[in-house]
């Protein structure tokens, strides 16, 4: 099995580091990823200039690693026409420090630059930790390495695309794996006004919004303990993945507490 890892953390991000450790355990694993953080840049591709390409000191010993001057989705599109010689067999973006739920999903890099792979006709998956300084990033990891197997067996089609959000806690404390959607909103951007001494500046404020009642959707899902995992689809909708069931992920789940 042979999976293309990137993120929109940078390539020297952590939670990078942390997935690709677990990951090269069960399969080949390229990186390529942005050289910088790029976090809330969305599907965002760079198409007015030209993007520059580095092969780096490997992230982890024989792993094959590239830094790009560009978003996370051009280092996916980057990856997958040219710098990687033959086929991959799953794109996975992460870990990110930080949820990716709701609506963020439009906005956020990390599900950006999944959905780059799932347009090319790889499945893909977008893992995430509810936390910016997380201290759980090896549960993320360890479920990202169960559901690459899910797919390298078939148990999980070649043609799926999921978000993934962990909580931050340890996994003693997780509930459980919640089949879920996508909340109807999980921020709200708000302006802050100030001055520097010469002119005005605005800068934009993410506030959480919490409490979502749904006990459908993934806001819920990681408010409550859970593991959240949502099929997303090319419009980004809502659909049941039948794939995904409550059985697969009672499996998965205790799995992964007897890693």
């Amino acid at each position: 099995m042979k999976i293309l890892v990137t993120n929109d953390d940078s390539v020297f991000a952590e939670g990078l580091r942390t997935l690709v450790k677990e990951l090269r355990n069960i399969a080949q694993i390229v990186v390529v990823a942005p050289d910088r953080e790029q976090s809330a840049i969305g599907t965002a591709v760079t198409l007015r200039q030209p993007l520059r390409v580095q092969t780096i000191r490997p992230i982890m010993p024989g792993v094959e690693t590239y830094s790009v001057e560009g978003t996370p989705a051009d280092s996916v599109i980057l990856a997958l026409e040219k710098l990687i010689k033959n086929k991959v067999d799953l794109v996975i973006s992460g870990i990110n420090q930080g949820q990716n739920l709701g609506n963020d999903v439009l906005i956020s890099g990390t599900v950006g630059a999944a959905l780059q792979g799932y347009l090319r006709g790889f499945p893909a998956l977008a893992i995430s930790v509810d936390a910016t300084d997380s201290l759980y990033l090896d549960n993320a990891a360890k479920l990202a390495a169960l559901l690459a197997e899910k797919i390298d067996c078939g148990a999980l089609p070649a043609n799926i695309f999921l978000n993934v959000n962990l909580p931050n806690l340890p996994l003693a404390q997780i509930k459980g794996i919640k089949i879920t959607r996508l909340a109807n909103e999980s921020h709200i951007d708000t302006v802050k006004e100030g001055h520097d001494g010469k002119r005005a500046y605005y800068w934009l404020k993410r506030r959480q919004i919490g409490n979502d009642t749904d006990r459908k959707s993934d806001i819920w899902a990681v408010e409550q303990s859970n593991i959240s995992i949502t099929p997303l689809h090319n419009m980004l909708s809502n659909g049941s993945s039948p794939a995904i069931t409550v059985s697969l992920c009672a499996e998965l789940f205790q799995k992964l507490q007897r890693w």
